[in-house]
């Protein structure tokens, strides 16, 4: 039986990746999250892996001791999660945990040459250059889970990689689509956590909201399917029904389309390059609405353009917005920044640390590190 790790599996992505997994009928070789003990343990029980994972060193020795009863084995911090990526019995190692700790792990898995199923989107915003030139060197595949990357992923499938003159990237446009910067700059979290398609966790719901999440996956796009800034276009598509497309150097352009459900693209990263029937619903063509498309505004959601514009630099600069913003995020859930100031206190820790050496893992960690206490220091 194929076994697969799931690297935070009381996520989001994490319990639609365990609900596909049983659908399909595999087995569960690790679990690992941050601090969710009563899911983790639930999830432990129901799916009996080798190993489980816990980041949060008190929240693990709770979790063994409620599971000494069973012969899974519990580890702690970075190296239960780096265990649980390298376990011999899984093929693939699906990468839904949140922020940075996702990358050693990433790099442990791709070492070991499994299937990546990634989506961790700090682990290629951050470090793409590095990841990217590993997983070539030992051979390991990185199939993307984020829809986006994933219908690209498809579409790319069609033809040549030498071929593809542009990435069409989709998005949603979030709950403010529609508004001007000056309404969006003090909307209070209630509201930024409406997404009009798509139900996700609270941190990726704030992105989406600010725009950032496609920033974020304009960069993350450029590392997996190698092509330059200028060749990803942004476009708004409220539906969520194509999810992007790729459009080759005969204009033709391939799209992927599907109902918005996560379950999609976690399957296909499983199961690739077979199709299986799917626990999603199939899409109805003649109960759609119609499908719509616009440029993104990028006066109102600045945080697109300052992702887009940093894309191609070889500084520091993408990992040092990637940990800004997330500590933006978390003042900004804590009530103790507007919509607006997570922006500004972002562009100027990338003003002010950009330029710092991104050449090894060690480098991006800092990078991030020091992102973090620089807006913690300022705003907290």
């Amino acid at each position: 039986m194929r076994k697969i790790s799931v690297l935070g599996s009381t996520g989001s992505v994490g319990t639609q990746s365990l609900d596909v997994i049983e659908k399909l009928g595999l087995g569960v070789a690790a679990l690992t999250a941050n601090k969710s003990v009563d899911l983790l343990e639930k999830q432990a029980r129901k799916f009996n892996p080798e190993i489980v994972g816990v980041y949060d060193e008190e929240s693990a020795g709770i979790l063994k001791k409620r599971l000494a009863d069973t012969d899974i084995k519990v580890l702690s911090g970075m190296d239960g999660l780096i265990a649980a990526a390298e376990v011999e019995s899984a093929d693939t190692v699906i990468t839904a945990v949140m922020g940075m700790i996702g990358l050693k792990p990433t790099m442990a898995a791709i070492r070991r040459k499994k299937r990546i199923g990634l989506a961790n989107k700090e682990t290629l915003v951050c470090a793409g250059r590095l990841v990217m030139a590993e997983a070539k060197k030992y051979g390991a595949e990185i199939v993307p889970v984020d829809s986006e990357h994933s219908a690209i992923f498809q579409s790319a499938a069609a033809g040549n990689k030498k071929d593809i003159k542009k990435i069409l990237l989709t998005a949603s446009g979030g709950p403010f689509r529609g508004k001007t910067y000056d309404e969006i700059k003090n909307m209070p979290k209630e509201a930024a956590l409406k997404h009009p398609n798509w139900s996700m966790g609270q941190k990726i719901t704030i992105d989406s909201a600010s725009m950032m999440n496609k920033g974020l996956e304009f960069i993350e796009a450029m590392h997996l399917f190698s092509v330059r800034p200028r060749q990803i276009e942004v476009l708004v598509h409220p539906q969520s029904i194509i999810h992007s497309a790729v459009v080759f150097e005969d204009n033709s352009v391939i799209a992927q389309m599907g109902v918005p459900d996560m379950r999609i693209p976690i399957q296909y990263a499983i199961t690739y390059p077979e199709r299986t029937p799917s626990p999603a619903s199939e899409l109805d063509f003649t109960a759609m609405k119609p499908l719509t498309f616009e440029k993104p505004d990028l006066e109102a959601f600045p945080s697109l353009a300052l992702a887009m514009e940093i894309a191609g630099r070889d500084d520091a600069s993408c990992a040092v917005m990637n940990g800004a913003n997330e500590a933006a995020v978390a003042l900004y859930l804590q009530d103790k920044i507007s919509f607006g100031e997570m922006y500004d206190a972002v562009k100027e820790a990338v003003d002010a640390l950009g330029s710092m050496r991104a050449d090894t893992i060690d480098d991006i960690l800092s990078a991030d590190s020091e992102a973090r206490k620089f807006i913690f220091e300022r705003y907290n």
